[in-house]
């Protein structure tokens, strides 16, 4: 039997990830498409799973954000061919049956098990996926490119196509991470007047100077200079349109508010990773304010992040800091834990 090289979470618990030979996953169901990873972006889940705070069926090959190439289809494969350029939307098992699927929301169907997590992924040379959740890339878009498609797809599901950015907003984004920086892209390509990138201290080193160089005029680190002042010069006085939440910092989430307009938007991308938090309720009842939380990517997302990436109004080459193969997986996942990069890819 062939094998391949996978990164493998072998069990619960802290730490338990390791390289491993793994069975090359075979074509046995009639919609599989057999794939080969030529590019895998690592997640702040997969940073999650390290660390146990995430959920995960072990043992599992990680990796969820890829891309790659049609090298085999099962009979009934329709969407693509062998030798198609792809990428996938993570919502494999999802049954197809529920209130949920049937609205057309597999993205969140309780029985849904992505790759990296609830089935394997794409740490390693081979992918298994079903042909409903490919998406062809034009030939102009490089794989590198590609991989980031599926992070930056959950920003335009969330700040264009649910938030929804109107042209001449001004918008604030909390946290200057990869998800931050594509937000903020967005909410420019969406027509915003003004787009506010708000760090700390800690983003002055790789972050803040990345939105600069993206360009950005509005970059502000909050803990030496006056946030509330800028979007107030910016609004004439009434607060911000939106602000976009990706940093999950307990005290960015109260600020959100505070910046807001009344009747203003909070787009809620960034996790805490905590069970609670000390949330200012009766100050977001007073700004009359819409809060909207997001997970994950349904359908309408993907063709657009396509355009948008292809078209260079998501710029996702400018974040990609690391392009490593997996033997070197232990320092990738440290750097972008320690903010030592952006995005990094992991070359099966």
């Amino acid at each position: 039997m062939a094998t391949m090289q996978a990164l493998v979470k072998t069990a619960k618990g802290v730490g338990n990830i390791e390289l491993q030979d793994r069975p090359v996953p075979s074509v046995t169901r009639g919609d599989d498409v057999l794939i080969e990873v030529k590019a895998a972006g690592i997640c702040g889940t997969d940073i999650h799973i390290l660390h146990d705070n995430f959920p995960y069926w072990p043992p599992v090959i990680l990796g969820h954000e890829f891309s790659g190439q049609v090298i085999e289809v099962g009979p009934e494969v329709t969407t693509v061919k062998v030798g198609d350029r792809v990428i996938g939307e993570p919502h494999t098992k999802a049954c197809g049956k529920c209130y949920l699927c049937r609205t057309g929301n597999r993205q969140i169907c309780p029985a849904k098990r992505s790759p990296g997590w609830g089935i394997d992924g794409a740490f390693a040379r081979y992918l298994v996926m079903p042909d409903v959740l490919l998406h062809r890339i034009p030939d102009t878009m490089s794989y590198d490119e590609a991989a980031l498609v599926e992070p930056s797809a959950n920003v335009v599901q969330d700040v264009l196509l649910r938030s929804g950015v109107e042209a001449g907003d001004v918008v604030v984004v909390m946290g200057p991470g990869p998800i931050g920086l594509v937000a903020a892209m967005c909410a420019r390509a969406g027509g915003a007047k003004a787009v506010v990138i708000v760090g700390t201290d800690k983003d002055e080193e790789l972050r803040l100077p990345t939105a600069r160089k993206l360009g950005f005029k509005h970059v502000v680190n909050v803990q030496r200079a006056d946030v509330a002042a800028l979007v107030g010069e910016l609004s004439g006085g009434r607060g911000a349109d939106m602000v976009v939440e990706a940093s999950g910092a307990e005290p960015a989430i109260n600020q959100a508010v505070s910046l807001l307009r009344k009747q203003g938007r909070v787009c809620v991308i960034g996790m805490t990773g905590r069970k609670t938090i000390n949330f200012g309720w009766d100050a977001a009842i007073f700004k009359d304010c819409r809060i909207d939380f997001h997970i994950s990517t349904g359908y309408e997302c993907w063709d657009r992040t396509i355009a948008l990436v292809a078209a260079g109004q998501i710029d996702v080459k400018a974040l990609i800091t690391h392009r490593e193969p997996l033997a070197n997986w232990k320092q990738v996942f440290d750097d972008v834990e320690h903010q030592r990069g952006l995005k990094a890819l992991l070359i099966p």
